[in-house]
């Protein structure tokens, strides 16, 4: 059977082409596009339909995993994603791409799922530990937005619970997280954790402390600031060691990451295990291990 997937994110739509046979999983063919370019999901799919030529004909089902909250209804699911301004319908996606089956399901449920997949090769421990078997899991994880998902056990395997998670409020743990909540409220009214452990957070507290501390960034830093994109250039130099302002924006991004992850755990009682997710984490790989993350965390 021939099905075509899809990570839809705030930033970056990732479409793949597979062949499922037996269980393995083929692919044939892919590629990423920026959302933003787009002005709706059935365009960004057509548009990559069309390239894939001949490889896409005979698609069985489509599935396609969106950065933001997913509503069943009678006709099949419905969703708005965050950071876009996209209402999508799968239904109407299936009318219009031409496809006999299309499901939405919550982006953070499909990287859920993708845990059973993983071999422990491919994970990375931070905090040992011993999962008790059965156990409820979490998974948290920053890029565009702050994802979270929380898995229980059926019996017989593991099935992931959407969350937006991410968008509860935002929980200081020291005077300076609590002058970072007023200065957010005052720019955004409520104050998720998503506003400061994000990508488009980092440069939240990177102004907030820019503010608060009464410093500037190095001339190297603003102009790259000036130039383009404020988070990849804060944390470039933050990991570089070049800003001593951006190393303390991403020491409170990674300080507060921690925080709701050991929240996230301790709502569940996470005993079968916290995975850490999203674009951001391993960029910020040293941060995570070495860092005030894990002290927050526990």
């Amino acid at each position: 059977m021939k099905v075509l997937a899809g990570d839809i994110g705030g930033t970056t739509a990732r479409l793949l082409l597979a062949a499922v046979e037996r269980g393995a999983v083929r692919p044939i063919f892919e590629a990423d596009s920026r959302s933003g370019d787009y002005p709706d999901l059935a365009p960004l799919v057509q548009a990559f339909l069309a390239d894939a030529g001949e490889a896409a004909r005979g698609v069985a089902a489509a599935c396609f995993a969106v950065a933001g909250p997913v509503a069943e209804t009678p006709e099949g699911e419905t969703a708005q994603v965050t950071n876009l301004p996209w209402r999508l319908d799968s239904a109407a996606l299936s009318e219009m791409l031409g496809l006999p089956r299309t499901r939405l399901i919550n982006d953070f449920q499909a990287a859920a799922y993708g845990l059973e997949a993983l071999a422990p090769t491919d994970l990375l421990t931070l905090q040992p530990g011993r999962p008790v078997p059965g156990a409820p899991r979490v998974l948290i994880g920053a890029g565009t937005g702050l994802g979270e998902a929380v898995l229980v056990w059926t019996g017989e395997h593991y099935r992931p619970l959407p969350s937006e998670g991410g968008h509860a409020d935002l929980a200081p743990g020291d005077t300076e997280e609590q002058a970072l909540l007023a200065h957010l409220r005052e720019r955004f009214g409520h104050v998720s954790w998503e506003r400061a452990v994000s990508g488009p957070g980092l440069v939240n507290v990177f102004e907030f402390l820019r503010a608060h501390r009464r410093r500037e960034p190095s001339p190297a830093l603003a102009e790259a600031l000036a130039a383009g994109d404020a988070a990849a250039a804060i944390s470039e130099s933050a990991l570089a060691q070049r800003d001593g302002l951006a190393m303390a924006a991403l020491a409170m991004l990674v300080r507060l990451y921690g925080a709701q992850a050991g929240n996230l755990a301790l709502t569940v009682l996470a005993r079968g295990g916290v995975y850490i997710g999203g674009g951001i984490a391993p960029k910020i790989l040293e941060w995570l291990r070495h860092g005030p993350f894990l002290e927050a965390f526990r």
